[in-house]
């Protein structure tokens, strides 16, 4: 309980908001729905190697073969901690977005102001807003006085909005003028005033963004749909195959438990599980990759989409520029003309009283970022004189709609007469000074060249006066005018090199901002953004027809004055014509595409929680060249993974050949279930470490990005991977049935082809990679330590189902894998 307040404030009476917050609910958002542990566990019940596993583990349990059971469980264990792994990340984005949207209120209850919890505000109530205040509900002003509203979150403008008193209709929950109006969630930056709460919780502007964006559904990366193919393709050919084969056996050697056994193994091997975990292992990896370079990863899938962006969307604010303020010109009179100074001058005498009176007519403690801007300005200069630091503020006027200028009245220690300042929009400030034709007809130019250049341009004039009771408005001082003071929101180091390079691989860079047109302009030819100079306003778009819409969305590089809606329709425009989009952003107002986008790039420095909940990827040091980087790690990882994939394939065909060949030629089985499950779970995705470590291609950041619609592993590449696969297939197989001819024991001749099986894939990998890496030389020590371990110790050679090896046998494998490694070299 602060204060007392007027009849006329007297708001809500607590009773009448308990009755409201009991009938219409705590003003927040609804909350987000969460994946639990069942829906993750009913996903996982359903993978196809999940299945087959358990059921491989039954027919074993069935036949009393515990220890198989047992190693086959231990593969189950390991997909379900895998999927879980990969499924228990929830969406947070709506929590975040009911914390932003709730902060503590203060409201006028039974005459008396009291701060309030925001869930606690309800419609009717008065607010009572200070600087530096989040504002809990949208409501409409009854009072103001210099009241300024950072709306950035909602609007991506970059500038504050001057508030005035709004004379709502008979429906006062109809929404008022924006600049009579504030939002819940945005700041006021400057003054003071009571507004009447009109709308709360999920009716909010804020809350129609939290609806859009729990609506959403994220589209799978073009890698997703693709792995998903192929595992349907190979699932469907293995249950085929896999059926025959139990039949087979059945018939053939009256053996249907032995059936159920080959049919299951030939399903799991024919089943690309490994596509899944080796994609895991790829995301991990260049989710590390990523940190390393300042960019933090919420979900891996997108990385690889990264290598297939045709289209970069980015906000202004905060994104392309710093979300600064720094005064960037001046101009004042000077001689009979007009003197003109920039950033990188000193500042001379002669612009000196332009500064002074602007830092005079601003904040004392300011909020406003153009106040703290001129205040900056004065220290880097060492212009301390112009700060008066000892001078009294004895009267001021607020911004009001009949004159929206800043004016303060200052009485200096000496106390010969009262200092006078104001500073304000162009038109304002010239109608208040006595200014001949021909110099406001300069200044009126010099501010549209000001603006012309993305400036923010305020006017500021002096007066002085000795009277002691102060006219009713600004316009009783008799002006002198003094100049210009051109603002900017200074674009980020490293962005028109950013922009070049995608420009250089192929990607387009589209600039959406909630600023004016000028701006937008200005800041895209800065930034070097194609087509700069035809900028299309939200505006402008919603009053096109679909067909002129779908056109200009597709050719426009800059669009200005655009809404959150607007932002999303240009997004989902863009993927409708094919494109891959990432969209940069750090507002609430950016949630919704960012949730939408193939890749939502979020700024870490700036951003809200709601942006950084919604995107997949958050740029920690806010560096705009750090997506750049990352496309390029995508494109790399891309061209590594389909290297991996291709690997991958190749392996399948011996693994799945080694199960029917047998069958054929009437020989004892050489793989079974934990084989399979060994080479695919284990071996496979550990060694696609070796490709995911594989240096970029020199040419990945020079060339245009892969279509979409092609296939990440091409049909050249699959008919080699299958050729290559045969080769082994006849290799291993040759082997074992060699073996077998000869005499040796089943266990034994399995366990030399299961060896030279191995040894075919390092040689596999070394064809791949050229030469060898690092992590070569690593997983071939791992590779080779796995199987000495299931080779020496009893309990695990039991379980393989392997045999003791001869000196001789082992020379035999080592032989063969030199002289495949010597084979598939020449074949190049």
């Amino acid at each position: 309980m602060q204060r007392s307040t007027t009849a006329t404030e007297q708001g809500l009476t607590q009773e009448q908001a308990s009755q409201r917050l009991a009938s219409e609910g705590a003003n927040e958002l609804g909350p987000p729905v969460r994946r639990t542990l069942v829906h993750i566990a009913r996903q996982i019940t359903f993978e196809p190697m999940f299945l087959l596993l358990m059921a491989a583990g039954m027919l074993y349990m069935l036949l009393g073969d515990i220890e198989d059971a047992a190693m086959l469980l231990a593969f189950v264990l390991l997909t379900a901690l895998i999927t879980t792994l990969q499924e228990a990340r929830t969406e947070r984005s709506l929590q975040a977005l009911r914390d932003l949207s709730s902060p503590r209120a203060m409201v006028v209850r039974d005459g008396v102001t009291q701060r309030i919890a925001g869930r606690d505000v309800v419609y009717g109530d008065v607010l009572v807003l200070t600087d530096g205040d989040r504002v809990a509900a949208d409501a409409y002003l009854i009072q103001a006085h210099d009241l300024q509203v950072d709306e950035s979150l909602l609007s991506g403008e970059s500038m504050p909005v001057a508030k005035s008193i709004a004379m709502p209709s008979n429906d006062e929950s109809s929404p008022c003028d924006g600049t009579k109006s504030v939002y819940a969630g945005t700041l006021v930056v400057s003054g003071q005033g009571l507004a009447k709460v009109n709308a709360t919780g999920t009716k909010t502007r804020m809350g129609h963004i939290g609806e859009t964006l729990h609506n959403i559904v994220m589209p799978p990366t073009p890698l997703q749909m693709q792995t998903r193919r192929l595992v349907q393709i190979f699932s469907l050919l293995g249950l085929a195959l896999s059926a025959v084969v139990v039949v087979l056996y059945g018939w053939m050697r009256s053996d249907w438990y032995a059936g159920l056994l080959a049919g299951i193994t030939l399903a799991m091997s024919m089943l690309p599980e490994e596509f899944i975990l080796i994609t895991t292992v790829f995301m991990a990896m260049g989710a590390w990759r990523l940190s390393v370079q300042r960019v933090l990863v919420r979900r891996n899938a997108t990385i690889e989409t990264l290598g297939t962006a045709t289209v970069l969307c980015t906000d202004k604010t905060g994104t392309l520029t710093r979300n600064h303020m720094e005064v960037a010109e001046m101009a004042c009179f000077q001689d009979d003309h007009l003197e003109y100074w920039s950033a990188e001058q000193s500042l001379g005498s002669a612009f000196e009283p332009l500064l002074e009176y602007a830092i005079l007519a601003s904040e004392q403690a300011p909020f406003d970022p153009m106040d703290k801007a001129l205040i900056a300005l004065a220290k880097l200069q060492q212009k301390s004189g112009v700060l008066h630091p000892e001078w009294r503020l004895v009267h001021e006027y607020g911004l009001s709609p009949q004159c929206m200028a800043m004016t303060h009245v200052w009485q200096p220690p000496d106390k010969k007469h009262n200092i006078v300042a104001v500073k304000g929009g162009v038109e304002v400030v010239l109608g208040l000074c006595k200014i001949d034709s021909k110099n406001k007809q300069w200044f009126e130019e010099a501010s549209k060249q000001m603006a012309s250049r993305g400036l923010r341009v305020l006017a500021v004039a002096q007066a002085k006066s000795n009277e002691t009771q102060w006219p009713d408005s600004p316009h009783g001082f008799e002006w002198s005018f003094l100049g210009l003071v051109g603002l900017a929101d200074p674009l980020r180091a490293g962005v028109p090199e950013a922009v070049e390079a995608c420009h250089q691989a192929g990607v387009r860079v589209v600039m959406l901002t909630g600023d004016h047109p000028a701006t937008a302009a200005a800041i895209s030819e800065q930034a070097g953004l194609q087509n700069h100079h035809e900028v299309v306003t939200g505006e402008a778009l919603s009053k096109m027809d679909q067909a002129t819409r779908y056109k200009c969305i597709g050719i426009g590089n800059v669009f200005a004055r655009v809404q959150p809606e607007h932002k999303l329709d240009i997004l989902q425009t863009l993927q409708s014509q094919g494109a891959v989009v990432a969209m940069t952003g750090d507002g609430v107002n950016d949630a919704p595409a960012l949730k939408a986008a193939h890749i939502g790039i979020a700024m870490g420095g700036r951003g809200t929680d709601v942006a950084r909940e919604a995107a997949a990827l958050v740029l920690l040091d806010d560096d705009f060249g750090s997506i750049v980087r990352a496309i390029a790690l995508g494109r790399s990882l891309e061209d590594n993974l389909r290297k991996a994939f291709a690997f991958a394939l190749a392996v399948h065909v011996p693994i799945a050949g080694l199960t029917i060949f047998p069958l054929l030629c009437n020989t004892p089985p050489m793989l079974a279930p934990v084989h399979v499950a060994f080479l695919e779970l284990i071996i496979a995705p550990v060694c696609s470490l070796v490709f995911e470590a594989k240096a970029p291609e020199s040419n990945v950041m020079d060339r245009p990005p892969r279509p979409k619609t092609q296939l990440l592993l091409p049909n050249t590449l699959i008919m080699k991977s299958l050729m290559e696969g045969v080769l082994i297939l006849l290799v291993v197989f040759g082997i074992f049935s060699t073996q077998l001819d000869s005499g040796v024991a089943t266990d034994i001749a399995r366990t030399l082809g299961f060896i030279v099986l191995v040894l075919c894939n390092l040689a596999l990998i070394l064809h791949h990679l050229r030469r060898p890496n690092r992590w070569f030389w690593r997983i071939l020590g791992l590779v080779v330590l796995m199987m000495t371990a299931i080779l020496l110790v009893p309990e695990l050679r039991q379980l393989f189902h392997f045999g003791a090896l001869a000196q001789s046998q082992w020379l035999i494998a080592a032989a063969i894998a030199v002289g495949l490694v010597a084979g598939l070299r020449l074949s190049r």
